[in-house]
Parts: C-alpha cells; structure tokens; sequence
C-alpha cells in the first residue's frame, strides 16, 4: 500500500470513530454556538447515506458533492466541475475539468481519479442504486488529475443530469459498508454520529471549497410528528417538516415557511381498454379500464374538478393547482386550460354517448362510469387526495372508488386502476418514463397507463440524442404539448413543503432550490447558507 492510501485509510477511520458526547436542546439554549436541531421527516434514515448506493441522488446532497449541482432556477452549474463542461457533436463523449484544490472530509486531495471509481462502482454494481442510470456509459477515464472524460455507448442527453445526482466518494478510503451511515465527500457538511433510526448529527465542514457554514453542527432528528411538535413548543427544535395538517398550530418564537416544490401528486388514467396482455415471461394479466380509455371520461375529470376546492380539503390548503409538470423546471410546459368547469365537463361525457343514470352517475351502453383509485398505505395526504378527488368527480357524474394498497400492489393494479403518484425531479426522462411506449411491461412504474402515441415516441428519441441544451429542452417541451391533452395523467397539485422555522434562523429562502421528490429533507440543499441571527 502506497503512503497515499495509507494515510487516506487512517484518516478515515478517526474520522469514522469520532462522535460527538449529547445532543444539544436548539437555537434557545445556553449553548447556541453547538448549533440547532432540526426534523425533516424521517425518509434520511430509512436508506444508506452513500452516494454510490443512490444517496441524495435528486438534488440535495450535503456530505458528498457532485461534478454539477442544481441552481435555484432549476438550471445546472458546476459544482466540483468547472462551468466550461464540453459535450462532443455525436453526443457520445462528455468533457469535465475539474475544480483544483478540493479536499476531502479525510483531509486527501479530489482528483478525477476519485471520479473514476465512483462512476465505475455505480456503473459495475447497477443493482444497489435505482437512481442513477449509468446503462449507457461505456466508460470513464481520468485525463491527468483534473480533466474526466466520459464515453458513452450512445447518446443520451439526461446522462448530464446524472452528473448532477452522483455525489463523489474517496477511492482510497471508500468503505461500502461504512458510507451507509458515515460517508466520506467533499461537501460543506460531515457526518459525525450516526445513530440508527434516531438522530445523524453533522458538523460544518471548515474547509469547503465554497465557503464553510456559520453554523457549525446540526443534530438531524426522527421522531413522530406529533413529538416534533411537542418539542419544538418546548423549544427543542429549530426548524419542523409539517404536513399540511398541522400548519394551523401556534408555535412561539417560530413561523411558517412554505417553500416551493417541483413535486406533483397527479392520478395515472389507463388509456387503454381491459384487455388480455402477455408479459415478457410469459404470465398472462388483464391489463386496461373500459372507463378510463374513453378519453372524454378523462377531459371531463381535467376540465370539470375543482382542484383549489380538491387541495382545501385534503390538503389544508398548502399546494397550487397543477396541469402538468411545473414551470419551476427549466424543461417544463404544463398545457393550459381552466378547471371547475363542471357542464362543460358533462357536455363531454354526454357528447361521447354517456347519460346520466338515475343516481346522477354516467352510464353508456350498460357500462357505469366508474373505477377506482389508489393510494400506497400510509400516505395519508395521497388517501385524502384521493377521496377528495372522488368527491369533487361525483359532481360531474364520475364514480371514484378509494382504497390504500402496499406498493407491491399498487404496481401490480396501474395497469388496471387509478394510481396517486408523485413526481418530482430535475431530470425530463420522467417524460420518458410516462409517455413512451415501449415502456409499458404490465408491472413497476413506467407507462402504467399503457399510452401510445408514435409522434410522441418520436419526439422522446430525439430529445433523448439531442446534444444542444437548448434544443433538448425545446424537444421535451414539444413532448408535453403532443401528451398534455390526451389527459392520461390527471394532474391535482404542485405540493409545498411546509416547515415551522425558529424566528432567529434564516434559512436563506432565496437560494433555496426547488425542491425535489423528498418528502421534506430537500430543505437541507442550502444548509450552509443558514444563518442565526443575534
């Protein structure tokens, strides 16, 4: 072993081995140099911390930096990379020169070397990260200490939204076991205790290439809502993830932040109708919604549902109304059209040979316009967006039935069944996902409503090869305006996050990124911007 990896290897262990002694009460204590406490929900603890295993890959690492990084306008900017990022004309080869004089928390030197072998663990092992879709790189390599240069077997233009999810991890000092609860990165932000399911506790990292944080440790908690609450009444946290249904309380000494999201609750529609489908391994299941394939029941629900009147109820009135993905993200280009337009919604059902029957629910040939909808079990805000969807689609004549079911299920009933999603990520391939044909297998999670438009297939291809930035955006543009107004997708909500902040931290809302799928955590994206004030 050369002395290099040596002392990369002993640095790391002390690392690892130390802990902080307690856990401090918040900004109210007689201690506030320690730093604060913060809950954020509890989905920080339910999976590994290590980048090569899809940790934080959507936007909002604080341990581990990644060669782009998400700007607050939803655009990308170099984050251990330069801005001068190159991608050649075939589309096939990627070029970043990276930032100079970086260190790890272990106190080693980043180097493209270390970019290397990140790439190629997630590459080599694509069984332990979902999130990260390296199945088109061919390979990477190192050109000197601070250029990387990437091949891929075919162009993909979201391969550089990847390099903005993959943070980077030490090749002599990583440790797969280890990095679940301890990683070691180069951000502004190193995990010092790790206890399971109960607290992570962070300290500032003092030598961040970008400027260290002003306050210096930060105790990430779990605990149940309601205990959140408590404690933060008895001044024990400084900043609280709220669901919508505890907005309403009254915390002295703090305020409400709802902050914006680019995450979307919207309900899959089966566009197809019930048929018998064979899946690759032969197993036969029956696939469609003689309902919801009349693309008339599916603009009525677009047109007619109040969604103001839908997000009051279920979701105590945190969220704005959606028609699609939001325009928060540099690719997005939601159709446009008003809703609650309840007879103008009837007018479409009748119009497509549907009446009304003698319970005012539509009927058309013996067939009761009606189906269900489902929601994973324990998402509580998902089954109250469900009911009162089914509410609201009552008053046009449209049957809803409501359930929760455990993901497994949920899987295997979209092809036949309504399905609260959510969505929320940086990278357009969720169009991909949605829309393209192919994609449609009877299970898991893309194209479950079975949608087949060959002009949209088109269109996906060629976003996928195109290399302009400009060109791809206008192309997956042109997706959505092709898609938006067959309704397969029933949007409801852009949904806010919601936190109760102490009066005395400034969670410097302005370089606050849209946040991503994350059920609360996304908060943490600036923490180094975060300021106590006097």
């Amino acid at each position: 072993m050369n002395y290099k990896v040596l002392v990369k290897k002993i640095i790391s262990i002390a690392l690892i081995c130390a802990v902080i002694a307690g856990i401090f009460t918040g900004c109210g204590s007689s201690d506030e140099k320690k730093g604060i406490s913060v809950y954020i929900g509890g989905t920080i603890f339910e999976s590994s911390l290590d980048p090569v295993k899809g940790a934080m890959s959507y936007g909002y690492s604080f341990t581990n930096d990644c060669l782009l990084e998400v700007a607050p306008d939803s655009s990308y900017t170099g984050c251990l990379a330069e801005n001068d990022w190159k991608i050649s004309d075939d589309g096939l080869t990627y070029t970043f020169n990276l930032k100079k004089g970086i260190k790890f928390h272990d106190g080693s030197d980043f180097t493209a070397e270390d970019v290397v072998f990140t790439y190629n663990q997630v590459k080599e092992n694509p069984g332990v990260n979902e999130n990260i879709d390296l199945t088109n790189l061919e390979a990477v390599q190192a050109d000197g200490d601070y250029t990387v240069i990437f091949k891929l077997k075919k162009p993909y233009s979201s391969f550089i939204d990847q390099t903005a999810c993959l943070g980077i991890v030490p090749s002599d000092s990583y440790d797969s076991e280890t990095f679940d609860t301890m990683p070691i990165g180069t951000g502004p932000w190193k995990v010092v205790q790790y206890d399971t399911a109960q607290k992570i506790i962070v300290e500032a990292n003092t030598d961040y290439f970008n400027g260290a944080a002003s306050i210096p440790q930060v105790n990430i908690l779990n605990m149940e809502q309601d205990t959140a609450i408590a404690n933060a009444k008895s001044g024990q946290l400084d900043v609280i993830m709220v669901d919508p249904n505890y907005i309403d309380e009254k915390i002295d000494g703090m305020h409400i932040e709802s902050l914006e999201t680019m995450d979307v609750r919207q309900i899959s529609l089966p566009t197809k109708p019930e048929s018998e489908y064979t899946t690759e391994d032969g197993k036969t299941m029956t696939i469609g919604n003689d309902v919801t394939s009349d693309k008339a029941v599916r603009k009525a629900l677009a047109i007619g549902i109040d969604r103001r009147k839908i997000i009051d109820d279920a979701l105590n009135g945190v969220g704005t109304s959606a028609t699609g993905f939001t325009n928060n993200l540099e690719w997005a280009d939601p159709i446009s059209y008003e809703d609650n337009q309840k007879e103008e919604a009837k007018a479409e059902l009748e119009k497509a040979g549907w009446t009304p029957g003698d319970d005012g629910i539509y009927e058309k040939d013996g067939l009761r316009c009606e189906f269900s909808v489902y929601a994973p079990t324990g998402d509580t805000a998902r089954f109250q967006l469900a009911e009162a969807l089914a509410a609201e689609a009552k008053t046009i004549g449209i049957e809803i039935n409501t359930d929760q079911k455990s993901w497994d299920e949920l899987t295997q009933l979209a092809p036949v069944s309504g399905i609260v999603w959510g969505w929320g990520q940086f990278d357009p391939i969720v169009l991909k996902n949605l829309f393209y044909s192919k994609g449609f297998t009877g299970s898991g999670h893309d194209n479950t409503v079975d949608y087949t438009n060959p002009k949209a297939d088109e269109l996906i291809e060629q976003a996928i090869a195109a290399t302009d930035r400009d060109e791809v955006i206008s192309l997956w543009k042109a997706v959505q305006e092709e898609t938006g107004y067959d309704y397969a997708y029933l949007y409801i909500v852009n949904i806010q996050h919601t936190y109760f902040v102490k009066d005395n931290l400034d969670i410097s809302v302005d370089t606050q990124i849209p946040h991503p799928h994350g059920h609360g955590a996304p908060i943490i994206n600036n923490m180094n911007d975060w300021i106590i004030s006097e």
